[in-house]
């Protein structure tokens, strides 16, 4: 199924706020599950692809996951929700995963006959990706931590390697997801709230997530009522923000 967009691109961005509170009117699974396919394609560190999304409309479970949420009024009335999960955890799957599919677009040739850039995509797989996500115990994160800020004094160098920083590096792709799934929302007239105030242990609990998984945000669902949306919009003035150089 394709979702015909009713906006463009600028008209959805700017149609999107974060609703507070939703008509009881249901909103469509299929559509809702085309805009989180349509989430996959968000630019991801490396393709690694590091998220899960749990599309929630069992009433049952919406109502766990209103009380992790502590009951604010964007759960208390969505139609669904959907949860952005982390995975760093599933980083040698997800690497695996690119292997295979690097194979697959190389054709059946015996890898001494790979190319210099193929090459270098199968290794940066096989060798770089697992030197900077390979853990134990904090003990390794650290030891490349000096040992990159040591290369760092000659020659420009990857300096996050440790697991903290990995972590962010999996929340920064889950969040570009997330927003690629309410423009795509906002694009054909469904509303969103995305979530950070919740009860992880509890959220983890309701959808029988391991505890590797990390909750990225709840992401709230449905139509606005006519007071779904609070305020007027309030940026700051672009000119703090904006600096040409």
């Amino acid at each position: 199924m394709v979702v015909t967009n009713e906006k463009t691109v600028s008209e959805a961005i700017n149609y999107r706020r974060s609703v507070r509170v939703y008509k009881t009117e249901p909103i469509d699974d299929n559509k809702v599950k085309e805009c989180i396919h349509l989430a996959t394609l968000a630019a991801t560190s490396s393709n690694m692809q590091l998220w899960e999304f749990y599309h929630v409309v069992s009433p049952e479970i919406l109502k766990k996951l209103t009380e992790a949420s502590f009951g604010q009024s964007a759960a208390k009335t969505a139609q669904q929700m959907v949860v952005i999960v982390a995975r760093k955890d599933l980083w040698r799957k997800r690497a695996q995963s690119n292997i295979d599919f690097l194979k697959s677009q190389y054709g059946d040739k015996p890898a001494s006959e790979y190319s210099k850039r193929e090459k270098f995509a199968m290794n940066y797989y096989k060798k770089i990706v697992p030197s900077i996500y390979s853990e134990f115990l904090g003990i390794l994160g650290i030891i490349k931590y000096i040992a990159f800020q040591i290369i760092g004094l000659f020659r420009p160098i990857y300096r996050e390697a440790r697991q903290s920083d990995m972590r962010v590096v999996a929340h920064k792709s889950a969040g570009l997801a997330a927003q690629n799934f309410m423009i795509s929302m906002a694009a054909i007239n469904y509303d969103t709230c995305p979530m950070e105030g919740f009860d992880s242990v509890m959220v983890k609990k309701a959808l029988k997530l391991p505890s590797s998984a990390e909750i990225n945000m709840i992401i709230a669902c449905g139509i606005r009522e006519e007071k779904g949306v609070f305020t007027e919009r309030f940026r700051v003035p672009f000119e703090e923000v904006y600096f040409k150089i």
